[in-house]
C-alpha cells in the first residue's frame, strides 16, 4: 500500500460529553490539565458541550465524515471526550482495544460503539483484538495517545511514559507488522511526558514534533531521519508551541479527499509565519476554539478524533 491518502482518515468518530471535566485520577501523569477549584463543574461541561458541538459542526462543514456518539451520565467517565485512547480502527479490519491507567478511564471502552459502526455505518470489522488485560499486570498503552503511526510506512512511534508500555507497544506492533520507533520526552520537570501525540502528529507529507521535549540528541537526531527517510518534511515546534497543543494536531480527508490539518485555536496562534505558510502548502487548515477542553482535560484536537480507517462492507481490506 503506497497511497498516501490513507495516512489519514475520511471518518472520525467522536464522543459528546455530559461528564467533562478535570479528572483528578489522570493529574498525576498530565501535567497538561489545569485546575481551578474556583470554577462551576455545571459551567465546565457547559462550556465544553458547546466547544465539541462546534468544533463537530466545523468539522462537518469542511467535508468531513464524523461519526458522534453520545456519553452516557453513568458510569462517570469525565475523559470520555477522548475515546482514541482506548480503541483504535485498522484499514485492514481490525480493532485494538487498550489497557488503560486509570481505572475510571477504563468505563469509556463501549462495545456498543463498534457494533454502531459495523450494523448502522457499514464498516467491516473483521477482528476486535482485546489487549486490556495488561491492566491486570499494571501495564498500559493507550490507543492513538501512546502511539502516533505512520499507516503508509507502517511505523509505530512512541513515547515511552507510565502510559506507554514497552512491551506492550512491541505486541501491538507485531499484530499489526509495524517497526517500532520510541523515544523519551520530557516536560520542564524531567517528567515523561503523558502521550506521544502531544509531542508529535505525522501526516502524509509532513511531521509536527517538539524536538526539545527530547533531551537526548541522539534520538532527536535519529527521529528526525526516520521522518524524512519516509518522505516527511519535518516542522519542528518549541516546547512552548507544544504546552499549546501545537503537537496534538490531527490530518484527516474530506468528501473530496481534500487534505485538512485540524488543531485548536491556541496551537494555531502559536504557530510562527513560517510554520503556518508549510503546513498551509501542504493542507487546509482547520483552527477550532476549544480552550475549556484543553484546560481541564489536558488533551486538544487529536485526543478528541478517533480515526476510522475500517473499510466499508464489501470493499476488501487493506494490510494496515
Amino acid at each position: 500500500m503506497t497511497d498516501k491518502s490513507f495516512q489519514a482518515p475520511e471518518t472520525v468518530l467522536m464522543v459528546r460529553p455530559v461528564n467533562f471535566g478535570y479528572n483528578q485520577e489522570t493529574a498525576d501523569s498530565n501535567t497538561f490539565q489545569q485546575q481551578d477549584l474556583k470554577a462551576d463543574p455545571r459551567q465546565i461541561q457547559a462550556d465544553a458541550l458547546k466547544e465539541f458541538d462546534f468544533f463537530v459542526a466545523k468539522l462537518r462543514k469542511a467535508g468531513v465524515d464524523v461519526i458522534v456518539f453520545d456519553d452516557e451520565v453513568e458510569p462517570h467517565t469525565p475523559d470520555a471526550i477522548f475515546p482514541n485512547n482506548w480503541v483504535s480502527f485498522h484499514q485492514d479490519g481490525k480493532v485494538i482495544l487498550y489497557p488503560m491507567n486509570a481505572s475510571g478511564r477504563r468505563k469509556e471502552r463501549r462495545g456498543e460503539f463498534i457494533t454502531a459502526l459495523q450494523k448502522e455505518f457499514d464498516f467491516n470489522v473483521d477482528e476486535i483484538i482485546d489487549i486490556s488485560y495488561f491492566e491486570k499486570k499494571e501495564q498500559f498503552l493507550e490507543g492513538t495517545g501512546s502511539i502516533v503511526f505512520d499507516y503508509v510506512n507502517k511505523v509505530a512511534y512512541a513515547n515511552l511514559s507510565s502510559r506507554t508500555d514497552r512491551t506492550i507497544l512491541d505486541h501491538v506492533s507485531t499484530i499489526l507488522g509495524y517497526e517500532v520507533f520510541v523515544f523519551e520526552a520530557v516536560d520542564a520537570q524531567d517528567i515523561p511526558i503523558y502521550h506521544t501525540n502531544v509531542v508529535m502528529c505525522v501526516g502524509a507529507q509532513f511531521a509536527v514534533v517538539c524536538l526539545e521535549s527530547i533531551p537526548d540528541p541522539d534520538q532527536q537526531q535519529r527521529l528526525v531521519q526516520r521522518l524524512e527517510t519516509t518522505g516527511h518534511e519535518v516542522v519542528a515546534i518549541t516546547y512552548e508551541q507544544m504546552l499549546q497543543f501545537a503537537g496534538n494536531m490531527m490530518e484527516v480527508k474530506n468528501e473530496d479527499h481534500e487534505s485538512i490539518l485540524v488543531m485548536s485555536q491556541a496551537a494555531y496562534n502559536s504557530l510562527t509565519e513560517r510554520q503556518l505558510n508549510l503546513l498551509s502548502s501542504l493542507a487546509t487548515l482547520l483552527p477550532v476554539n476549544i480552550n475549556t477542553i484543553e484546560k481541564y482535560g489536558g488533551g486538544s484536537v487529536r485526543c478528541m478524533l478517533a480515526g476510522v480507517f475500517l473499510p466499508k462492507v464489501g470493499v476488501v481490506a487493506e494490510a494496515s
